[in-house]
């Protein structure tokens, strides 16, 4: 019986860390599939939705090379005109704010604050490669996708205890995330929307956050979508980060 029983308890743990190496794997695919292009860029439209449903639209120019090189700039509407920010390997952030003509590094300690007050907060926008960040495990699966569930690795400064994400089972393309704050409750929820492919990349054209908490959301939806265009690694710079518009 002792044997019989040491023997379930190895079949168990084989078990368990086979499907714990499957969900990392998943998550990694997915990271894969996301960053998959040499290059993008994009002209992003925004709604901004308040409790109160008031509505608030920019527009901006997207950019990114690899996993790691990103730029994100507006360019409307007036009062929002030129703010930019810009990302760089080893989670180095840059942001741009023209009324005081200066670059400013991001630090550490204020990279959950919004950007430009959309429900994005810096370190979401440096999020693009989940299995780096987090230990993934698969808590749920139908014929169509798999739920998984995603706590920061050891070591990991995040602002959120967990995440949930959907990825489809066709493509690896994840298509929805729950964030969960420390305490264990849903706080944001973001769905990607109008995912279609173009060449051999997908992507999504309409992405939601909702700030559950403030009951506040932003729509994004991608417009002009190019791919592997050749961007130079000095759009990649503080100084093109001042680059009128």
């Amino acid at each position: 019986m002792v044997r019989i029983y040491s023997l379930l308890v190895v079949v168990l743990l084989l078990v368990g860390n086979l499907l714990a190496q499957n969900a990392q794997e998943i998550v990694a695919k997915a990271d894969a599939v996301v960053n998959a292009p040499k290059d993008q860029k994009a002209t992003m439209k925004m709604v901004l939705i308040d409790k109160n449903g008031n509505k608030k639209e920019r527009k901006a120019e997207f950019l990114q090379k690899g996993n790691e090189k990103r730029i994100m700039r507006f360019i409307a509407p007036a009062d929002q005109k030129g703010i930019a920010f810009l990302g760089l390997p080893n989670d180095v952030q840059y942001l741009y704010m023209p009324a005081f003509h200066k670059v400013r590094r991001i630090a550490s300690h204020v990279k959950n604050t919004k950007f430009a007050g959309t429900d994005f907060t810096y370190d979401d926008l440096s999020s693009f490669e989940f299995a780096k960040d987090y230990n993934a495990k698969l808590i749920s699966q139908d014929d169509k996708s798999w739920i998984l569930e995603l706590t920061p690795k050891p070591g990991v400064k995040k602002d959120y205890g967990k995440l949930k994400m959907w990825v489809r089972k066709d493509n690896y393309y994840p298509f929805k995330i729950e964030y969960y704050d420390k305490g264990g409750n849903l706080w944001k929820v973001m769905e990607r929307r109008k995912i279609e492919k173009i060449g051999k990349y997908w992507f999504s054209k309409e992405m939601e956050l909702k700030d559950l908490k403030e009951d506040h959301k932003t729509i994004m939806t991608l417009e002009n979508v190019e791919f592997d265009t050749g961007l130079k690694d000095k759009l990649f710079t503080k100084r093109y980060l001042k680059r009128a518009k």
